[in-house]
């Protein structure tokens, strides 16, 4: 298929951005994790994701010769003949490997499924998403902390370093006692494309512990996070490993496993560890995409009416951001129930709320006795409730199909997640089947990986710039493997081929 000069300058090289027909690279400064705009735009030859010099469009000679190789030679050689064919076979082998881990599993499903027109174009990118499904590193260890009883507590505590193809390892840390072998290694996996995405040199890793930091002593909490700093500093530094927050994993947290660091190697790396001054990254660049997807249809998020699943630190600066576009954020929900305020939540409810939630373990509930039009757990059921848009930023899988119906037939017009894995795989094709617009984790979430490579002086405005960007890559991208609208498959396959061009320079490693 012969493409449009449009189509491939669309999708220029991955490390660089086109601005005014010239690229634009993305270097490193002085300082760790940081990055800066040359100060002149650099003329540098381009190859295209989707033209022939370094990309999916190959000659046919090269295609047949891939082809021809065997993808598995485990029982006899095993040979693919179309794209889903290829997917399925790499699904099937990771079920051999890890079918007890159901998250990862589905995780993986999904997004092989979006990859298999890669194959159908060219064979050779199987032979990469083959390797991917393998973690470079998994590391399991013990914590041990005492309690403020004296008594002598273990948690398990996991790092999966996935992925060093396009820079050192980046992710998110969560603590809570939803976190499973499984699921840090769907969450790792997840991270992968979700920080190829966004174009900088971010190589993806998860961590956490099972450790449930809401109903702990500020000492325990103290106590534990310096256990687990204590194994988790062999593996990580600016050069190889940069954790950030993530669920259950705020200032204070990262505060301690900090000290803990400094005190394990004798000094402290610039800005490593260090949370950013833009601690809201999640929620604002998840607001961001929401009014640039809009945007696209002629719309706007002015006046929408957004039902908020959740009350943690995400769900907060989504509602803040929200304010600030001119929408009407109007429940927020947590543990004890849910907040429904008709009218919307104003910056001084919210504040309010921000009040509450900033004492650990606190709950949503309390806030009712600072309002008058606040309706606790009224309706029974949160998605009872008419919205325009809905943002789940809870649980994994926390919207199934009949959430995704629930809210449709309300008249919800866009999910956006805030979480990773909220909405089912299910949920998704029930999303698409009804027309609902869906902002998909991948995309909405990489607002911490823009962040923490721009470094810690990031804006807001800088962020946005980001986004647009971002948006712009993965929507021709989808249109580009006849996936237009598909904003889930042009987020996986712009993220896949980025990683999938290094890896295939870096050979079998």
């Amino acid at each position: 298929m012969m493409l449009s000069r449009s189509v491939s300058k669309a999708l220029a090289a991955l490390p660089s951005t086109t601005r005014g027909g010239l690229s634009t690279v993305r270097v490193f400064s002085s300082a760790p994790n940081e990055y800066q705009q040359p100060k002149e735009p650099m003329n540098i030859p381009k190859n295209s994701l989707i033209t022939s010099e370094d990309g999916v469009h190959q000659t046919v000679k090269v295609s047949k010769t891939w082809r021809n190789k065997p993808l598995f030679r485990r029982q006899g050689d095993v040979r693919f003949k179309t794209g889903m064919e290829a997917s399925n076979l790499i699904i099937r082998e990771a079920l051999r490997r890890d079918a007890h881990e159901a998250e990862y599993i589905e995780s993986l499903t999904a997004t092989l499924q979006c990859l298999s027109p890669i194959f159908d174009r060219n064979p050779k990118y199987a032979f990469v998403a083959k390797t991917l499904i393998e973690p470079e590193r998994f590391l399991q260890f013990r914590v041990a902390w005492i309690d403020d009883l004296g008594i002598n507590r273990l948690n398990r505590g996991w790092r999966v370093q996935y992925s060093s193809a396009l820079g050192p390892y980046s992710g998110s840390l969560h603590f809570g006692p939803h976190m499973t072998h499984s699921v840090v290694h769907c969450l790792g996996f997840d991270q992968v494309f979700a920080n190829a995405v966004t174009g900088f040199p971010r190589g993806s890793a998860v961590g956490g512990s099972d450790f449930n930091p809401l109903d702990k002593s500020e000492g325990e909490l103290q106590r534990f996070c310096q256990s687990y700093m204590t194994e988790l500093a062999k593996y990580i530094g600016p050069d190889q490993d940069v954790p950030w927050m993530g669920e259950g994993v705020g200032q204070e947290e990262m505060g301690f496993m900090l000290g803990q660091y400094k005190r394990i190697i004798g000094q402290m790396p610039a800005n490593f560890l260090s949370s950013s001054q833009f601690e809201s990254a999640p929620g604002f660049g998840l607001v961001h995409f929401g009014e640039k997807l809009l945007q696209d249809k002629g719309d706007s998020l002015k006046g929408k009416r957004c039902l908020i699943i959740g009350a943690g630190k995400v769900a907060r600066s989504v509602a803040q951001k929200l304010l600030e576009y001119g929408a009407v954020p109007i429940t927020l929900s947590d543990a004890s129930g849910h907040v429904y305020e008709p009218e919307g939540i104003t910056e001084h409810k919210l504040s309010t709320i921000d009040t509450i939630k900033s004492e650990r373990g606190a709950l949503l509930g309390r806030y009712v006795m600072s309002s008058t039009t606040a309706q606790f757990n009224k309706p029974e059921n949160l998605l009872d409730i008419p919205c325009d848009i809905c943002i789940p930023c809870g649980e994994m899988h926390g919207m199934d199909e009949a959430a995704v119906n629930a809210v449709a037939d309300l008249g919800c017009k866009l999910v956006l997640e805030g979480g990773q894995e909220c909405v089912t795989p299910a949920a998704r094709k029930v999303l698409k089947k009804r027309g609902v617009l869906y902002g998909p984790h991948t995309m909405t979430m990489s607002g911490p990986a823009i962040v923490h490579s721009l470094g810690p002086q990031a804006t807001d405005e800088e962020l946005k710039t980001e986004v647009d960007r971002i948006y712009q890559e993965i929507k021709t991208t989808a249109n580009e493997f006849n996936c237009r609208g598909d904003l889930f498959a042009g987020a996986n396959i712009a993220g896949f081929l980025r990683i999938a061009n290094q890896m295939l320079k870096h050979g079998a490693v």
